[in-house]
């Protein structure tokens, strides 16, 4: 599936089962909820962190799906092709750090 795709396709769902996009606003406070979420699965996993008996069924790639999910919704909202943007946002990161990191010593 590409990214434009996912747009459509969430796009879809909202107004299928959805109802209505909520407000830009309440979608960026999912999103931060969200990412919230994930940390928390990464820092009981790949950090000092143990988890909880209630967090073993944590899906970390169930809460990265939900993150995307949301950040769809946000750019369907707000009129962003993430597919675009992505690749403008690779270039430019290409054009300013080509070199930055390969000529990094803490790198290597």
């Amino acid at each position: 599936m590409t990214i434009k795709q996912a747009q459509e396709q969430v796009d879809q769902w909202i107004k299928q089962y959805g109802v209505r996009y909520f407000s830009e606003l309440t979608n960026m406070a999912i999103l931060t909820e969200e990412v919230g979420e994930l940390a928390r699965i990464m820092a009981r996993k790949y950090g000092d962190q143990s988890f909880k008996s209630t967090e073993q069924s944590l899906s970390l790639s169930d809460e990265m799906a939900d993150v995307l999910w949301v950040l769809i919704c946000l750019a369907n909202q707000t009129g962003v092709d993430l597919e675009d943007a992505l690749n403008k946002n690779i270039e430019k990161k290409t054009n300013r750090d080509k070199e930055r990191h390969i000529n990094n010593p803490k790198l290597k």
